[in-house]
């Protein structure tokens, strides 16, 4: 056996070298979903944020961008199918890691189950319109069945197909925003740029969906074992994704408010802004193009978000913080379809049951989309922590990683602190309910997982060197073909003594 074969071969069981950097970049944008903002989302976000939705976003960016630097100096020495929870495993060790894959899964299925919603309620709209209104249970489980088959088929199967649909709808959007901006004659909206009757509380608060908005830029890094150039494509994927994603959701959130300007109608309250402002400008057909476009966004980004979710609990699995057949990859399709199969059925099952008790979809999208902006930005904090102390192991650590460092940690430290409040503060209000309670239960979720790692370390004590073995051995990998990468060379050990390959 050559060593190029040995090298092609994942020692994860995934298929390997598979994908190209569009097929990589399609992961992290179909979990970005940029589409479903503008098409449906954006009222959520200006009903916190009002006129300074675009700011929200622009913060949101900004401080997206000195987290992608802290995850790249990660992604540009190593990658796996683990994601950021092998990163801060690496950079913070065994226990914060946990911390991270716990939160890590929590937030890749409540962003599946938000958009299912999403999927389902833009897809009962948007039919309904021919007399057809199937149960919103029907539409949910439509969305989760082909997400699954897509998903337990073949990795290439999914990057291809998300690749194409966010593209051809966020290529329809533009246009469509450019002609609405037009029909207002390129105005420029001063209510907007002046924030007229906007506290630091609205931007703050917002931010917590805009959060859930840019969330799964970083999803490109569970692809570490199927990505050609991973060390290469990987980072530039994280990064691209969150730029394109901002600049695109910046301009379209200034030409929506400014659309629906003097129209009478409050876009807090409209499930399909393009749709409105398309007749408004009488491209009523184009808005009907976009808003089927956005279905097919919408079932990207439920499949965009299983994969990664299934690729956590598979590599948690396979370091023996889970069941060990959820670390099993199927023998002919190599996706870890156990762990699909279990991530698909939990992304249909919390929605079906939200919409038992009557709950409205589109405010199920909001409150799944609310929660699952905390378990992102609670790993966004742990990477921008453990970078610089990753580089300082391996004798890079720089000035300039520890300014990246800490103006990441400030920016994600926005949104917690509007989402938390501040009793009688007129500035940063505690939010109304249920959002108010979300930040409580999502402490509650991270005590428990955390309590069950303790119980787990007890009871199998050899539990934490077994994770440490699996990550070193990812690192490396990349060592060995790097003799001198990082400034220090790692122990090679072998993952066969966890017996999965």
């Amino acid at each position: 056996m050559t060593k190029k074969t040995q090298k092609n071969q994942s020692a994860h069981g995934l298929k390997p070298d598979c994908l190209s950097f569009g097929e990589v970049l399609a992961q992290s944008f179909a979990v970005i979903a940029p589409t479903t903002i503008p098409a449906s989302n954006i009222g959520l976000i200006v009903a916190l944020s009002g006129n300074g939705a675009w700011l929200s976003f622009l913060i949101g960016l900004i401080g997206l961008v000195f987290v992608s630097i802290n995850i790249n100096q990660f992604a540009s020495r190593s990658a796996s199918a683990g994601s950021l929870y092998s990163y801060i495993v690496k950079g913070l060790g065994p226990t914060a890691g946990v911390i991270c894959g716990w939160s890590l899964v929590l937030a890749y299925l409540f962003t599946a189950m938000a958009v299912l919603c999403g999927f389902a309620n833009f897809t009962g709209t948007f039919i309904g319109h021919l007399g057809i209104h199937p149960s919103p249970i029907t539409l949910l489980s439509i969305g989760a069945g082909v997400a699954w088959y897509a998903g337990y088929k073949d990795i290439q199967l999914s990057a291809m197909a998300m690749l194409w649909l966010e593209g051809v709808s966020i290529l329809m959007i533009s246009v469509l925003g450019i002609i609405i901006w037009a029909h207002k004659g390129f105005a420029l909206d001063m209510s907007q740029l002046t924030l007229q009757g906007v506290t630091p509380g609205n931007i703050a608060t917002g931010l917590v969906l805009v959060m859930f908005a840019f969330s799964g830029f970083e999803s490109a890094t569970s692809l570490g074992d199927e990505a050609k150039k991973p060390l290469k494509n990987i980072p530039r994927a994280v990064m691209g994704s969150a730029v394109m994603a901002g600049l695109f959701f910046i301009l379209m959130t200034y030409i929506e408010i400014l659309g629906f300007s003097g129209t009478g109608v409050s876009i807090t309250n409209t499930e399909e802004p393009l749709t409105f402002l398309a007749q408004q400008v009488g491209m009523g057909w184009l808005g009907q193009l976009v808003a089927f476009g956005a279905l097919f966004s919408f079932f990207a980004c439920v499949l965009g978000s299983i994969n990664p979710a299934a690729r956590v609990f598979y590599m948690m699995a396979r370091h023996g913080l889970f069941h060990s057949s959820l670390g099993v990859a199927h023998s002919s399709n190599k996706t870890p379809h156990v762990a699909v199969t279990m991530c698909t059925f939990l992304t249909f099952l919390v929605p079906a049951v939200m919409s038992m008790f009557h709950i409205k979809l589109f405010d199920c999208m909001g409150y799944l989309g609310a929660i699952c902006s905390y378990g992102f930005l609670t790993v966004y904090i742990l990477i921008s922590i453990a970078a610089p102390v990753y580089l300082h192991k391996i004798r890079k650590l720089r000035l300039q990683d520890v300014v990246c460092s800490v103006v990441a940690i400030a920016f994600m430290m926005i949104p917690i602190a509007g989402s938390v409040g501040i009793p009688g503060s007129t500035m940063f209000p505690v939010p109304e309910a249920p959002y108010d309670a979300f930040p409580y239960l999502f402490f509650m979720y991270l005590v428990a997982t955390c309590g069950w790692f303790i119980l787990q370390r007890l009871r199998s004590p050899e539990l934490v060197g077994s994770m440490e073995q699996g990550i070193d051995a990812i690192h490396s990998k990349f060592d060995e073909e790097n003799p001198i990468y990082g400034g220090v060379r790692l122990n090679a050990v072998s993952i066969d003594n966890q017996g999965f390959d």
